[in-house]
């Protein structure tokens, strides 16, 4: 299984040390890759941001870069991760201690690629990360696309966002100073539950920007309400269709706030 026309390298913090995949030139993007790991489709999407003219910076935190998605491969590395002390699945006032590694990455991946700062990607049971990562000063381009932590377990966790009061409260004054979270989620997938976009519309108001593709039974576009993962296993990729304008979005928002020219030039 490989990760073809990926550069690699291992990134240490406080010894603990991880590879990392890159890809591209101009500022980086840190993109998060969903469970089980760093798949076709995950690293389909590191090639789009690469081609938009970013260095794509891949982690990999579980899973085996290029391995195709199975219910076995799913399967193990979730029961992998939610015994590991490194990711928090139910926490609701507390962000996963992995992010502490990805904040040294993020910073590291800013001071090698220069620009402005960097953009971060979260997906799924890493979608959440993108948040607490917000509060970062490097990064100025988080996109949660369906993030999935903590479990909707209950109600209380269904709105939950996984981060710290402290984290949440410097991710504020960086939305009253200009700073914008882009969110992407299906309407009906019930692992990023409808409760949680309203809790982030709450606590960010202006600075948070959501786009939810209907995915209800009958809906115009055909999709499954099952749908779930909207940049990688349930994209569509024609232009007119939902899946693809979301992930056009996402890349506008990346040039938008990665750009070192603000008229664009």
């Amino acid at each position: 299984m490989t990760a073809v026309g990926y550069d690699s390298f291992s990134f240490d913090v406080a010894g603990r040390s991880r590879p990392v995949l890159r890809k591209g030139d101009g500022p980086a993007v840190v993109v998060i890759h969903e469970l089980p790991g760093p798949t076709p489709e995950v690293l389909s999407f590191g090639d789009r941001v690469a081609k938009a003219g970013f260095t794509a910076v891949l982690p990999v935190l579980f899973g085996v870069p290029g391995r195709p998605v199975s219910r076995p491969y799913l399967l193990g590395e979730f029961a992998r991760v939610c015994i590991s002390r490194e990711f928090l699945c139910l926490s609701r006032n507390r962000a996963s201690p992995v992010t502490n590694w990805l904040r040294a990455l993020c910073r590291h991946a800013h001071a090698e690629c220069h620009g402005p700062g960097v953009g971060v990607v979260g997906m799924c049971f890493t979608g959440g990360f993108a948040l607490a990562l917000a509060a970062e000063p490097s990064v100025l381009a988080p996109v949660l696309s369906q993030p999935s932590l903590p479990l909707g377990i209950t109600a209380s966790h269904r709105s939950a966002l996984g981060v710290s009061v402290e984290d949440l409260e410097r991710i504020r004054d960086r939305m009253a100073g200009g700073s914008r979270v882009l969110g992407l989620r299906f309407s009906e997938d019930r692992f990023c539950p409808r409760a949680r976009f309203e809790r982030l519309r709450r606590e960010l108001g202006e600075g948070f920007e959501a786009v939810e593709i209907d995915s209800a039974a009958g809906n115009a576009a055909g999709i499954d309400p099952r749908a779930h993962s909207v940049l990688t296993m349930d994209l569509v990729d024609s232009p007119e269709h939902p899946t693809r304008q979301a992930l056009d979005r996402v890349i506008e928002f990346l040039r938008e706030r990665l750009r070192e020219d603000p008229a664009g030039r």
